[in-house]
Parts: structure tokens; sequence; C-alpha cells
């Protein structure tokens, strides 16, 4: 009896001790795929691919655009990067939501055609994805073609799209999710230009919604951009420039980025606790060197690995050729993008001042006052005039604090 009693002990401490091993190994990270956006395969965006092949899973690269009128722009990617990088690639097609009529045998055979071009450069095609942003009532209608270019498809063809928070509440997006492998749901978007592009806890929202509609594996889209953005005297949207200036002049606009450390947290919890079937996070977009509107390279690589993102952000007074007339710049000398100071206070005796490049002034009885009109990030090795002064005490009078 007292060797069985032993004998059961020893075995209920071996289980005790796996089960408490179990618990404290870390979850394994989701995989990250990354939107290649760009229609122009420059050489510093090949040295984004081939410099980040190493912690991306798949490339979803754009394959072609059709407009609201049905016109189509296409993309001829630098194939041996590509190919050189050893990740399966996903053409991406782009269908403009204003679309007036959806010609479903037409674009089948264009998007057909265009995969076949993919499929012959020498590149590992995966699979195609549509980015449709249609409007909710136009769902029926996008899983009617869906399941018409599905037919077209070869049967082993991995069909994917991207879907909105918006569709959510529609029965008509189960038709949708009927005909494809696989969905992107994109939690990025202008929801109200005063809050940002991005909002975890909206955006958990709208993810564990998705995981009760969708049955099959799905990623979710995440930003590492920036947009300026427009808006009219009633706070509608206007325009939203993200690669290319819209030239809208007489509004009010705002520079919004997501922020780097707010993106890293959300990601470490879905990788702690994901939403039934999220199988990947996809990034939008992979950033270059010459992307002004991005993260840099450094930092998006920080946020994807887990690192830590050390930015080190500091403020001085710089002269010019007039020694009355100082400029205020931020400089960044760490190795991450980072906000720049909300605040920027001067003491001392000043004839003139005024803040830019996202800057305003304010003049009190302590001296002055530089205030960020919006957030904004400053990336690694880059500097920012934020004001200038006419002091005629010189700089040794000012004091500069953040």
């Amino acid at each position: 009896m007292m060797h069985r009693t032993l004998l059961g002990l020893a075995l209920a401490l071996m289980l005790l001790a796996a089960s408490l091993t179990g618990c404290t190994q870390p979850a394994t990270p989701l995989p990250n795929d990354a939107y290649i956006w760009q229609r122009q395969w420059t050489p510093a965006l090949v040295s984004a691919v081939q410099s980040n092949a190493d912690i991306v899973s798949q490339w979803r690269v754009l394959a072609a655009q059709a407009d609201a009128h049905g016109q189509w722009l296409t993309t001829t990617p630098e194939w041996s990067a590509l190919a050189e990088s050893g990740r399966p690639v996903i053409a991406v097609f782009r269908i403009d939501g204003q679309l007036a009529t959806m010609d479903e045998l037409a674009l089948s055979a264009r998007i057909a055609d265009i995969l076949d071009t993919w499929q012959r450069s020498g590149v590992q095609v995966a699979g195609i994805e549509i980015d449709h942003d249609c409007a909710t009532a136009r769902l029926p209608a996008y899983a009617h073609w869906l399941g018409t270019l599905r037919e077209r498809l070869h049967p082993q063809a991995r069909l994917s799209i991207t879907a909105l928070p918006t569709w959510l509440n529609s029965a008509a997006l189960d038709g949708v999710l009927a005909h494809v492998d696989e969905a992107v749901l994109q939690v990025h978007a202008v929801q109200n230009p005063r809050v940002g592009l991005f909002d975890p806890q909206i955006a958990r929202t709208w993810l564990d919604q998705f995981a009760a509609r969708m049955h099959k594996p799905w990623r979710v889209a995440l930003p590492a951009y920036g947009s300026r953005v427009a808006w009219d005297q009633n706070g509608r949207v206007v325009s939203i420039e993200s690669e290319q200036a819209m030239l809208v002049a007489g509004m009010e606009a705002h520079e919004l980025m997501a922020d780097p450390q707010t993106l890293q947290d959300f990601a470490r919890q879905l990788t702690q606790n994901p939403p039934a079937g999220l199988a990947g996070i996809v990034w939008f977009r992979l950033p270059t060197e010459q992307d002004a509107r991005a993260w840099s390279p450094l930092t998006w690589r920080a946020v994807l690995t887990q690192a830590p993102i050390r930015a080190q952000i500091s403020v001085q007074l710089r002269g010019t050729a007039d020694p009355q007339l100082f400029d205020l710049v931020l400089s960044n000398s760490g190795v991450g993008d980072g906000p720049p100071p909300s605040t920027l206070r001067i003491t001392g005796q000043c004839v003139a001042a005024d803040g830019i490049n996202g800057y305003f002034m304010e003049r009190n009885a302590s001296g002055l006052r530089f205030q960020a009109r919006q957030p904004g990030l400053l990336k690694p090795g880059r500097q920012r005039t934020v004001g200038w002064l006419r002091c005629e005490q010189g700089k040794e009078s000012l004091h500069v604090e953040s």
C-alpha cells in the first residue's frame, strides 16, 4: 500500500511540474506578412525586400488596380528580387469600391491573364487576393462575382480577400466568405481624423466579431504608415494622402501616423491571446528608406521582432547667419521612430518668434511655448525645424526645455 501511495504521489508531482512548465512557455509569435503596395520598384524597394525577407512569411504584392471606371493599371515587380527572397508571393488585385458596374466575366478574365504572367515570372505565386472595399449593400453582388472568379481559377489556387469592419453587421458577409480560402481583416482606417489611424480597443472588438463569422484561417492587417487627412468645416473627410499628394487646398489637415509602440503592444497581445482562427498579421506596408509616410525600416523591424523601440529626441537652438536669429530644431539620435515633444518651453526675452512644421507658438508671462498641432513621428537620424526666434540678447540668455 505504501509503495502504491508513493508511486501515485510521484506521478502527481510529475504532472504538476509538466503543467507548470507548459504555463511558462512563451506563445509562438504569429507569422508576419507584408504588403508591397508601391507601383514603382525603386532600388530602395528592392533593398527593403532583400533586407527583410528573414522576418516575412509571405509578400502580398500589388499586381493591378481597376479604377471606378473599370480602367486597369498594372505593376511590373522586380521578379528577381521576389524570387531571390525565397518567400511565397500573393498577387493582390485592387478593385475600386466605387466601380459602377461589375462585369464579372471581363474582371475574371483580366485577373486570370495577369495571373498567368505572374506564374511565368519565376516567382512562387501562392495565391491571389482581391481588395474590393465595396459598400455593405453590394456584398451579395460581390459574393456572386467571387463565385464566378473561383470557377475561372485553377482548382488549387488559393483565393483571399480583404474584409472591412463595416461588413460585420451584414448577413451577406457569410456568402462572401463562403467563396474564399482566407480573409484579411483591415482594422486601420480614418474613422475620426482627430483620433488617428488605429484604436487597439476598437480593433480587438472587430477581431473578436470577425472570428465568430470566419470559420477558415484569417489574418489581420495592421498599419505601419501615416496619412495626411483633410476634412471640411462639417468634419467630413475630403482627402486622404498616404502615398501621392491629393493637392487639396483650403481645408484643415493633419498628419496622422500609426504609433509603433502601440502596434507592437497590440501584436504581442494577439500572440498571447489570439482570436479563434487568426493565422497571422499582414503589415501595410513594407517601408523603404525613401518612404516619407511610413515607419523607418529600423522601427518596422523592431516592431515585428518585438525588439525595444528606442527613440532619443532632443531639442536645441541653432544659430543662423544673423546673430539674433535662431532656429528651434528637434533631433532623433536613437534607433527608433519616436513622437516629438508635445510642448517646448523657452524662457528669455525674444522680440519675435513663430512655430513651423506642425508647431504653433504662444507667448505667456514666463516666455514662449511651442505646441505641437498634431501627432507625428521623428525617424532616427532625422532633424526637424519646428520654429524660429529673434532674440536681441543672444542664445546664452535663453533656456529650452521639453
